[in-house]
């Protein structure tokens, strides 16, 4: 069953519109509304080749009429499964056309005129109200038959799955006919041996008794209980006795004294201090990547430099006649295709669709996931057809403010990405309690997230605030000691150069094996009683398809309820990088609102390894698409100052570079 359904032109007006239910037509009015949405998260930043977007328990489809400038968008519960939508879609979007084409060009061509200034008859006369309900008189009928005829169908459909079964049913309670031909023949060759069908049902029997057992049946006691009652007492006592070994370390069970010694992430009292504490402090520190002071005394960490690679981009080289004659040019075709026309033409989705091809096949080398190029390019040719151009350099301009705008309209950030701004306005709001910043790391195994965590933390002592890392890692082996270590050096890590910064980062940790929300949510609370600015909350790796990891995961998000929840991924990923931000988001959202109500997702990005990438940076493209939050922060090397920011323009220079 449909929840909303409407017509609406590009420039916001609705032309019509239904709701079936009191609860879809009070969100349609609201600012919460899926269509609202769709328009804000889905349409205006150009995810226009997205099959379907689910916002707030519905899941929205929609279709375009470009000739018309027209949106047909249909809303449904999300859970329900509806497979004649995109049907029924094609369907109205057909009949309506067909029925109240001449209306609508009418219509079309005044809005026009109205945003060229240009003035038409019904302007001239004082009629510039449109009455929708008269215009479209006789729709709500075709609309309603239409409908009942789509969901008829489906119904017919659900019933024909069962058919085959109750037919089986009824020819097999049917008399069986007299027939000698129906009569089923026996092999004499084979022979039923009864013992070992006695013996098989004996066992089957003892099996199905045993497994009822486990489950917490009482068993009732065999009557054969003698040599096999005699072999699981002596099996029960066996197991009863059998204890793990201790493992020796040579001749002695090492003392603890001899673990202290072996433990090299705590701080040794009689370590030499005589030149080594400088050496190491410069090791930490790399001074040629140091961020910047501003006037206000704030560090901000450098923005990452793609090299000077020259202003021109492929598509730029592509439309030149010069590179038109390389057919080696990935984009070549683009150039040899608009070198031929001439004169005022009108692009179609056939002229198109070479350059289309090409350009996938550039930004798939720039390491963009499929999936992810393929839905830039359509919506590309979506906003590209049906142009005029002009001439030559008409084309060029075209082609490449299409491509560029689509690109940077993806990455340009949708929430503000001055993260310490938000904690300095949580902490200066005025409260009974301060309560301290919060942010938690997700991410898969091995990319990184302990170690850009630190970088993180060294960037927030240089601002001055005091910072608690919580220790949620309580699987992997070292990773407590990691995080030791790394305090420890941040500790001998000063502002402005001094050697000591003691005080400003702690370590809070519980040892393995314990409840990650728990630590977290300690970790908090003492947070609060010592006066910590932000709390720093490292998780364990987890593929992003383990359902019991990802359902801990998010019960640490919704007991916390942190302010920031970063997602760590590497720069070296293509296609993996949108199913591993699909699956976590996803996640996240699911079990957060099963539990709580209230549902979190992802809320930015912290891309790894991004110096080994060049200008192959199409992870962040495929990432922020798939999400639609920003990359906050990008990792570039093994030291604390080894992090940068991004700038969009240079992002979108270093995907068209050739």
């Amino acid at each position: 069953m449909l929840d909303h359904c409407s017509i609406s032109h590009r420039g916001g007006v609705v032309l019509w519109s239904r709701s079936f239910t009191p609860e879809a037509s009070h969100v349609a009015s609201s600012a919460a509304s899926p269509v609202n949405s769709l328009i804000r998260e889905a349409l205006i930043e150009g995810r226009t080749a997205e099959q379907k977007y689910e916002k707030d328990g519905y899941a929205v489809k929609w279709t375009f009429f470009n000739d018309l400038e027209l949106i047909f968008v249909v809303a449904y519960q999300r859970i329900l499964q509806l497979a004649y939508v995109d049907d029924l879609l094609t369907a109205i979007k057909a009949l309506f056309i067909k029925l109240f084409e001449p209306f609508l060009t009418t219509f079309v061509a005044s809005l026009h005129a109205m945003n060229t200034g240009k003035s038409t008859p019904s302007s001239q006369n004082g009629n510039t109200s449109w009455n929708f309900t008269k215009a479209f008189d006789g729709w709500d009928g075709v609309f309603d038959n239409l409908l009942k005829t789509f969901e008829d169908k489906a119904a017919q459909e659900r019933k024909s799955r069962f058919r085959p079964q109750a037919r089986a049913n009824q020819v097999g309670s049917e008399s069986p006919s007299e027939d000698d031909s129906t009569v089923p023949t026996e092999s004499p060759d084979v022979t039923q041996d009864e013992q070992r069908i006695a013996r098989n049902v004996q066992a089957l029997k003892n099996r199905l008794r045993g497994r009822g057992g486990r489950h917490g049946g009482r068993v009732a006691p065999r009557a054969d209980s003698g040599a096999s009652g005699q072999v699981s007492e002596n099996e029960s006592s066996k197991r009863k006795t059998k204890t793990k070994t201790q493992r020796k370390w040579g001749d002695e069970v090492p003392t603890e004294s001899d673990m202290a010694t072996l433990d090299f992430s705590l701080d040794k009292p009689d370590a030499g201090m005589d030149g080594r504490l400088a050496s190491d402090l410069k090791s930490l520190v790399d001074s040629a990547s140091l961020g910047t002071r501003t006037k206000d005394g704030l560090y901000e960490v450098k923005d990452w430099d793609f090299g000077n690679k020259g202003d021109a981009s492929v598509i730029a080289k592509a439309l030149n006649q010069e590179a038109a004659q390389r057919a080696t040019s990935s984009l070549g075709a683009l150039g040899s295709l608009f070198a031929r026309l001439t004169g005022s033409k009108v692009l179609t989705e056939q002229d198109l669709k070479p350059v289309l091809e090409g350009m996938k096949q550039h930004l798939m080398k720039k390491n963009v996931a499929k999936e992810i190029a393929d839905k830039v390019c359509e919506g590309v040719g979506q906003g590209l057809v049906g142009k005029k151009v002009g001439g030559f350099q008409t084309t060029s301009n075209t082609v490449r403010s299409a491509l560029s705008a689509s690109l940077t309209s993806i990455l340009t950030p949708k929430t503000s990405t001055d993260l310490l701004l938000s904690i300095r306005t949580k902490l200066s709001s005025p409260s009974q309690k301060r309560v301290p910043y919060t942010i938690t790391f997700v991410g898969v195994n091995g990319v990184g997230k302990s170690t850009n965590l630190s970088k993180v933390c060294f960037w927030l002592i240089q601002n001055n605030l005091r910072v608690l890392i919580a220790a949620c890692d309580t699987f992997r082996s070292g990773a407590v000691e990691q995080l030791r270590v790394h305090v420890r050096n941040l500790s001998m890590l000063g502002v402005d150069g001094a050697t000591d910064s003691k005080g400003r980062v702690e370590l809070f940790e519980k040892g393995y094996g314990k409840d990650a929300a728990a630590i977290a949510k300690e970790a908090i609370a003492h947070a609060k009683e010592n006066g910590f600015d932000v709390v720093l909350i490292d998780t364990a790796g987890r593929m992003q398809d383990n359902e019991p990891l990802m359902r801990a995961l998010a019960k640490l998000v919704t007991v916390n309820s942190p302010d920031k929840i970063i997602f760590v991924g590497e720069a070296l990923v293509g296609n993996e990088a949108v199913d591993q931000l699909t699956k976590f988001d996803r996640a996240l959202r699911d079990f957060s609102s099963a539990s709580s109500g209230k549902s979190r997702g992802i809320d930015g990005m912290l891309v790894t390894k991004w110096d080994t990438v060049d200008d192959k940076v199409g992870a962040a493209l495929s990432m922020t698409y798939v999400t639609g939050q920003p990359i906050i922060f990008v990792g570039c090397g093994q030291t604390y100052t080894d992090l940068r920011q991004l700038r969009v323009d240079s992002v979108v220079q270093a995907i068209l570079s050739d």
